[in-house]
């Protein structure tokens, strides 16, 4: 495909706007935001491709977010997520309108389908990414061939080797150039309320094959937990907690500050925790306005999931912990003293209030 692609009937940013349950995915609006920022550096559009079956109203909420057109792919075959039907219909918007980018979510919906609809389109994947950006690739001319340097080409950083080091990739040679990104890692825009999208319908047909699954349930879990990407403040315990039951110390600071307690991949793995808490690279990316790292050592994959908050404040009995290069406030002691006295400091606050 390389030797044959022209790259220049490949135009403009698109977004796959994730739907569930006939509701517009979060990760679908921060993937727009950048979207936009991406066209404005190629200065061409941003697309939304909505799939599902009688999704027709989400258009003005994507055009609000973002989305200067939105492709939908309307047909009962599509009404819940199933590989097949919704890798025909990705697929087939791409072959047919020639997107010069697609970002998908790395949602559980995104993590299957973006795969496989870039093997269909014969693209590369590059995936979780962190950072995207318009550039130059390769990013330092080669000697002697200057001219070969390609401008334009989408930049997708992301982590490698298990957040050991920071990787840059680029798909120079076949289009889309496809990434997936995770849920808060970018953000989304401000909505425009009167903002309106060119809407383009579009159907390839769906002929059901021994490559369709049959739904024969779907079961809801209930969970009385707080979505930790949701929170403005994040009481986050680690290792360095000890045990399961001295959570409830920062269950109590959460409890007085109004937050939400998370955790590290340590915690969960040792069973102490749900993996819906987990903040890092493996876990969650979030965004509060404060985030308490209580006995977290700061591994560059559990930083790489909360080093966007707006106050960090650490708590560790080691003053050598990586945790303290992000923090902005550190405290070096035993957290078994420091965040009760913390919290009943803030009590007292607030009764003085």
């Amino acid at each position: 495909m390389a030797e044959t692609l022209n790259r220049e009937e490949y135009k403009g940013v698109y977004v796959f706007a994730q739907q569930v349950d006939n509701e517009i995915s979060g990760i679908a609006y921060e993937l727009l935001g950048k979207a936009k920022e991406l066209a404005a550096d190629l200065d061409t559009d941003v697309t939304a491709v909505l799939i599902g079956s009688d999704v027709k109203g989400l258009v003005d909420g994507l055009a609000q977010y973002g989305a200067d057109k939105v492709i939908v792919v309307d047909d009962p075959e599509l009404k819940e997520y199933r590989t097949e039907p919704y890798a025909h219909a990705l697929a087939s918007v791409i072959n047919e309108y020639k997107p010069e980018i697609m970002l998908v979510g790395a949602t559980a919906i995104g993590r299957d389908l973006g795969p496989t609809v870039s093997a269909r389109v014969a693209t590369g994947l590059t995936a979780d990414c962190t950072v995207l950006e318009i550039g130059d690739f390769p990013l330092v001319p080669i000697p002697g061939k200057e001219d070969q340097q390609l401008h334009k080409q989408l930049l997708m950083t992301r982590p490698a080797f298990g957040g050991n080091t920071i990787a840059t990739i680029a798909c120079p040679y076949n289009r889309p150039q496809m990434a997936t990104v995770r849920p808060g890692v970018m953000q989304k825009i401000e909505p425009v309320a009167d903002a309106k999208a060119e809407v383009i319908e579009y159907n390839p047909g769906f002929t059901p094959n021994d490559k369709y699954v049959t739904i024969k349930e779907v079961v809801k879990a209930v969970s009385d937990t707080v979505d930790i990407m949701d929170a403005k403040i994040l009481v986050s315990g680690g290792r360095g907690v000890g045990s399961p039951e001295n959570f409830k110390i920062l269950e109590d600071l959460a409890e007085a500050i109004g937050g939400t307690v998370s955790c590290s991949r340590a915690v969960v793995d040792s069973g102490w925790k749900p993996r819906d808490l987990q903040v890092g690279q493996t876990g969650k990316t979030v965004r509060p306005n404060v985030y308490f790292a209580i006995g977290i050592s700061g591994a560059i994959q559990h930083v790489a999931g909360m080093e966007e908050s707006d106050l960090i404040i650490a708590i560790n009995k080691d003053e050598d912990a990586p945790i303290f290069d992000v923090a902005d406030y550190g405290i070096v002691g035993d957290l078994n003293k420091i965040v009760p006295q913390l919290t009943e400091g803030i009590k007292a606050a607030m009764a003085e209030k």
